[in-house]
C-alpha cells in the first residue's frame, strides 16, 4: 500500500507574530524552501507543492504582510522579512534546503543565505533578480519612487492582472483566480506592500553582496526565467552565469510568473536538479 502525502497547513509563532506556512513531504527527502514574491503568497506555489510533495520535504510560508500570516502594525522593510523568515526556520528546524526564490522572495532569501550560508544546498532562482542588467524600465520606476500614492497606485487590479499576463504565450493559460486572489489580499493589507515598495531600493543596494556570496559559496544553481517578464529582464537571468558559471539557465517562453504556463517543466527541471537522498 502506498501512503498519500498530504499537505498541512500549519502556523508558527515567531516573535509573536503568527507566520502561516504550507508544508507536504517525507522530512527524510531532500528540503525545498519557497519563497514566494509579490502581489502573491504561499498559494502561489500550490500546484507546483502537489508536483513535488512526494518527491521533496516541501515548506511554503507566507511573508508577514501577506497571505494568511500576521500583519503586525510596524514599518515593512526587506530586512524585517529576511529576518521573521530566519527566525521561522530556526523555529521549525528547517535547514540544509534547496531554496526556490521568485520576485519579492529573492531578496529576502538571498538576504538569509549571505548570513547563513551553510543552511543553502542549493538555489533555483525563478524570475527573481540580483543583477542590475536585469532591471527593467519598469522596474527602476518603481526603485527610484519615494511617494507612498504613487506606490498606491500600483496595488490597483489591472496593474496585478497585467503582471501575470504581459510577456505569456497564451494568456488564456493563466487562471483568472491567480490575480483575483492576489487582489482580495492587496485590498485586505496595502500598507505593508506600499512600505515593500519604498524599500525595494535597498535590495539593489545589497545586489554586489549577494554577488559576492554566489562566487564565494558557488552553491549549485537552477535558473529558470520567464523571457517575457516585463520587470526583471531576460539579461538578469544570463548575469548569474558571471559569478555561477556552472548554474544550469533555462529561458522559457512565457511572463513573469512562469510556473503558471510552465509548471511541468519547471517541476521536471527541479527532480533533475535535486539529487535524490
Amino acid at each position: 500500500m502506498t501512503t498519500k502525502t498530504h499537505v498541512k497547513y500549519r502556523q508558527q509563532d515567531v516573535d509573536g507574530i503568527s507566520v502561516f506556512y504550507r508544508e507536504a513531504g517525507d522530512p527524510r527527502k531532500p528540503k525545498l524552501l519557497l519563497l514566494h514574491g509579490f502581489p502573491s503568497a504561499s498559494h502561489q506555489y500550490a500546484r507546483l507543492i502537489e508536483e513535488l510533495k512526494d518527491d521533496f520535504h516541501v515548506v511554503a510560508p507566507d511573508h508577514p504582510g501577506s497571505g494568511h500570516s500576521d500583519t503586525p502594525d510596524r514599518p515593512y522593510t526587506f530586512d524585517f522579512l529576511a529576518d521573521t523568515v530566519e527566525k521561522f526556520l530556526r523555529a521549525i528546524d528547517f535547514t540544509g534546503f534547496t531554496m526556490y526564490v521568485f520576485d519579492f522572495g529573492a531578496p529576502v532569501g538571498f538576504r538569509v543565505a549571505t548570513k547563513h550560508p551553510e543552511w543553502v544546498k542549493g538555489l533555483i532562482v525563478q524570475n527573481g533578480n540580483a543583477y542590475e542588467d536585469g532591471l527593467s524600465d519598469v522596474a527602476w520606476g518603481f526603485i527610484r519612487n519615494r511617494d507612498p500614492e504613487t506606490a498606491r497606485g500600483m496595488l490597483a487590479l489591472e496593474y496585478t492582472k497585467w503582471g501575470y499576463l504581459e510577456g505569456t504565450r497564451d494568456p488564456e493559460a493563466v487562471s483568472p483566480d491567480t490575480w483575483t486572489l492576489d487582489q482580495h489580499y492587496l485590498d485586505l493589507r496595502q500598507q505593508p506592500q506600499i512600505d515593500l515598495f519604498l524599500d525595494y531600493h535597498s535590495n539593489v543596494a545589497q545586489y554586489p553582496r549577494w554577488q559576492a556570496y554566489l562566487r564565494d559559496h558557488r552553491p549549485p544553481t537552477l535558473i529558470t526565467w520567464g523571457k517575457g517578464d516585463p520587470f526583471f529582464l531576460e539579461p538578469g537571468a544570463r548575469a548569474y552565469l558571471r559569478d555561477l558559471p556552472d548554474a544550469r539557465l533555462h529561458l522559457l517562453d512565457t511572463g513573469h510568473f512562469a510556473l503558471e504556463e510552465d509548471l511541468a517543466v519547471i517541476a521536471a527541471l527541479i527532480r533533475d536538479f535535486i539529487p535524490a537522498e
